[in-house]
């Protein structure tokens, strides 16, 4: 490290303006505060500096976010060997196959996204923001592994720009990037983004995971099945027409977007961001609150109509994306809400409104996007109520003591 940091002293000089490269400033100031902590500190004042700062936080949330990438990959290989009927599962070659299938994603998402960043930045003369670490692999984590390249590109730049950049970058965009992107697909491309079709992939790549798909294959998802059930029964099955168990859906071995699917792995990256302090306990603990207690609702008063309301409660939670955005999407410390009875009130309206969607839109069998999104929105409201009524009773014990 002692070699990298005196290189790129050497080689300072000249990203600074009067050298040869003074364009790239920005670019290269984010590349050393990504690498090291800078050593730079106040001309006047008494400040306190921590070493922990957005960049280390950011890569503490991507530390987080590794089991469910991991498994994600591991998954899209596994879902390619049931439906082309190859029972062998071996291990490296569905995780290569579930590799090589995520990675242009990966590229694409970071190659637009982080080209804006960079390119705004030089054109405002400021420091390069570091959010766009997360929403960098969030994005492809949320969205279905058959969605076009070109698709998500045009989504990921949508969402930079009019999301974030137009607001003032990092810090001060009102909704989720990574959500506005999903939602932005969703909407502009809904037959990319639901079906059958889109969560499990089908093709050979470079040479891996080479068959034919097998008679009875259906790549529908849980709630997909939910959304187009009849009658006063629900069986979730796989792809292949086994029956789901519990254990299947909290592990996470069943179609779905690639990093949504594993609740044990969004548990884990929970206890990541929980044990260094990076997430909020009270908006994960009441988004799952919100859900279970509107799911218990729900199944009171099941009905054919709305076949998501036969889901139990841990079904509800354990399906889709709810407990992805509870822990990865509802908990962004910049559109959640900050005041601590704020982050209680916000993340049970969003375990609530996520599991209404679901239950009585059977057009829409996935609630947890819009819940967070509208959530983000009403965040500085209930915030401002939860100041307000503080002030308030505040007023009225000095008012009696006079």
């Amino acid at each position: 490290m002692k070699a990298l940091r005196k290189y790129l002293d050497r080689i300072k000089p000249q990203f600074q303006p009067g050298g040869r490269f003074h364009a790239f400033e920005s670019v290269f100031d984010g590349f050393e505060t990504f690498l090291f902590t800078p050593a730079t500190t106040s001309r006047s004042g008494c400040n306190i500096h921590d070493s922990l700062d957005s960049k280390r936080m950011m890569i503490i949330v991507v530390l987080a976010l590794m089991p469910c990438l991991l498994f994600g990959m591991f998954n899209i290989g596994y879902q390619h060997w049931l439906a082309i009927g190859d029972m062998s599962f071996p291990f490296w070659e569905m995780f290569a196959y579930g590799f090589l299938a995520l990675l242009p994603k990966l590229v694409v998402s970071y190659a637009v996204g982080l080209g804006i960043e960079f390119a705004v930045a030089q054109w405002r003369k400021e420091e390069i923001q570091e959010g766009f670490l997360v929403s960098g692999i969030l994005i492809p984590l949320i969205c279905p592994i058959e969605t076009p390249l070109w698709m998500m590109a045009v989504a990921t730049a949508f969402s930079v720009i009019f999301v974030k950049e137009i607001f003032g970058g990092t810090g001060y965009n009102i909704f989720n990037v990574a959500l506005v992107t999903r939602a932005f697909l969703f909407f502009a491309y809904p037959s990319k983004m639901s079906g059958d079709g889109v969560f499990v992939s089908t093709g050979s790549i470079c040479g891996l995971g080479q068959g034919t798909v097998v008679d009875g294959f259906s790549g529908a998802t849980p709630l997909g099945q939910v959304a187009t059930n009849v009658g006063d029964k629900i069986i979730l099955t796989d792809i292949t027409g086994r029956a789901l168990s519990y254990w299947d859906m909290f592990l996470g071995l069943i179609p779905g977007s690639v990093g949504e699917t594993s609740t044990l792995c969004i548990l884990i990256g929970a206890a990541i961001l929980l044990a260094t302090g990076i997430a909020s306990w009270r908006i994960i603990l009441s988004v799952f609150a919100g859900g279970f207690l509107m799911g218990f609702i729900a199944n009171c008063f099941p009905t054919e109509l709305y076949p998501a309301s036969m889901l139990s409660p841990l079904e509800q939670i354990t399906l889709g994306g709810f407990a992805f955005a509870a822990v990865f999407m509802a908990t962004d410390p910049v559109t959640a809400a900050r005041t601590n009875t704020g982050k209680y009130i916000y993340g049970f309206l969003v375990g609530v409104i996520a599991v209404i969607i679901r239950t009585y839109n059977n057009g829409y069998p996935e609630g947890a996007m819009l819940a967070v999104l509208l959530m983000n929105a009403l965040a500085p409201l209930i915030d401002y109520c939860v100041v307000e009524g503080n002030i308030r009773r505040r007023m009225r014990r000095l008012n009696s003591k006079a």
